[in-house]
């Protein structure tokens, strides 16, 4: 039985999808007593226990999923009730489709006859990558698709001009990173002061990647909150989120999902303690492999996946790079590429690789180990997806080994620790390549660190 997943590689949400038009202080405020729900029994068994509209039933039928994920179960009876929400939930627990269900179903059962101007949404979503904007702008296509909703997205790294004149139509929903957003909304190309549903999505990677003042200046453009329906979203919820979750909501009710342990469980996983000169012949061994069919390698920056990149390419190994030094149309092809078997190597960092749905990867390799546990749950979610099994391979230098307890304790299982296998330490053979240009770069940016009268 299939589940209605965020990822559009995952679940095919992106099979009956229309191209998408694609166009970043805290609050010292206490933290509220929030409504809990408990999960002890399902609200909802399936979807057709949901009273939506039958334009949605007819997408996801089209999309043949029957079975609501736990976060789904979870949130929709009161996101369709109105009520704000504060949900702690992994990526691949299913939140996009959570969200962008309500915010489809309230727009057609209250339909508009005060006609919007042009460039102002009824409905904004704010995540924190290119990548991630770019799958839920797939998703709310694919879940609209019998609707006349219009949804846009508005990244940087694309045409701005472009993206301008896509604005001056009619826009319902529009899925945004903050920077961008900022910027039309600065100029007066998009007007946020009729949206009606707020979602922010990744709350916990919008602070770690120094957004949150952007966000904010976003948010006081939109309603008050007493006049909008807010929907967080964040894996973690550190003392900074909670505060900021309380600004921007009225009487939220909380919802925690635990992360799916079903997807580590379909990880094998492995680590091999490699010193740092072992490492990349590890790596080339790895890939020779006939069990190593499609693969993404994780590195903790961005010198490190533009190192590995060239140094795969001088022997003999093409493969993408996905990190946010790219440029975004260069990121987006490579992206493509790699779902369609044209390579089978991806090198990304966690940021983007966090925008990487695709079934069918056969290996995680982490040629680092991240610094923050989660990062490495986040990472070995890209293999063993939608039933198939996969593995994961990390090479632990001794200085990074110091890392292995606190990624043990998150997972709650221990590691067994190996040397690589004689087969995996051959010695690399000589560079078959001279060395390429680099793809093209952008520039790193600063890291700073119920029912409400929604009216018509």
């Amino acid at each position: 039985m299939k589940l209605l997943n965020e990822s559009p590689a995952n679940d095919q949400l992106s099979a009956a999808a229309a191209t998408v038009a694609s166009a970043t202080d805290l609050v010292d405020q206490p933290d509220p007593g929030l409504t809990k729900a408990v999960a002890v029994e399902p609200q909802v068994n399936d979807f057709l226990e949901l009273d939506l509209p039958n334009e949605l039933y007819l997408a996801i039928d089209k999309l043949g999923f029957t079975t609501s994920t736990a976060i789904q179960k979870e949130v929709l009876p009161y996101s369709l009730d109105g009520r704000d929400i504060i949900a702690q939930a992994q990526t691949g627990t299913g939140k996009t489709a959570a969200f962008l269900i309500s915010v489809i179903t309230y727009h057609l059962e209250h339909p508009e006859y005060d006609p919007r101007p042009a460039g102002t949404p009824f409905a904004l979503v704010i995540a924190p990558t290119r990548e991630l904007v770019m799958q839920i702008a797939e998703d709310a296509m694919s879940l609209s698709l019998f609707t006349d909703l219009s949804v846009l997205s508005v990244v940087g790294g694309m045409d701005y001009e472009k993206q301008k004149n896509q604005l001056k139509g009619p826009i319902d929903i529009i899925i945004a990173t903050p920077g961008r957003l900022l910027d039309f909304c600065r100029t007066g190309v998009i007007n946020l002061s009729r949206v009606e549903t707020l979602v922010i999505d990744e709350a916990d990677r919008m602070l770690s990647m120094g957004f949150i003042p952007d966000v904010k200046s976003i948010i006081s453009k939109t309603p008050a909150k007493q006049k909008r329906q807010t929907q967080l979203f964040s894996a973690t919820f550190s003392d900074d989120i909670k505060r900021l979750a309380a600004s921007w909501t009225l009487d939220p009710v909380r919802i925690e999902v635990a992360p799916d342990q079903v997807a580590v469980d379909s990880v094998e996983q492995l680590v091999y303690l490699a010193s740092a000169d072992q490492k990349f012949a590890v790596l080339y061994n790895l890939l020779q492999l006939d069990t190593v069919d499609r693969v993404i390698i994780f590195a903790n920056r961005r010198d490190e996946t533009r190192s590995l990149e060239s140094r795969l390419y001088r022997h003999g190994i093409d493969s993408g790079l996905l990190s946010g030094e790219v440029v975004q149309t260069k990121r987006i092809r490579t992206l493509e590429q790699f779902k369609s078997g044209e390579i089978k190597v991806l090198v990304a960092t966690d940021v983007a690789g966090r925008g990487i749905h695709v079934d069918g990867v056969s290996h995680v390799i982490n040629y680092n180990l991240p610094e923050d546990p989660e990062d490495y749950v986040h990472r070995i979610g890209r293999t063993g997806r939608a039933g198939a099994m996969g593995t994961s391979v990390s090479l632990a230098c001794e200085d990074e080994s110091f890392m292995l307890p606190a990624i043990e304790t998150l997972l709650g299982q221990a590691f067994r620790c190996e040397q690589p296998p004689e087969a995996l330490l051959k010695a690399l053979p000589a560079p078959v390549r001279k060395g390429r240009e680099k793809p093209p770069m952008v520039p790193a940016r600063p890291n700073n660190k119920g029912n409400r009268g929604r009216g018509h």
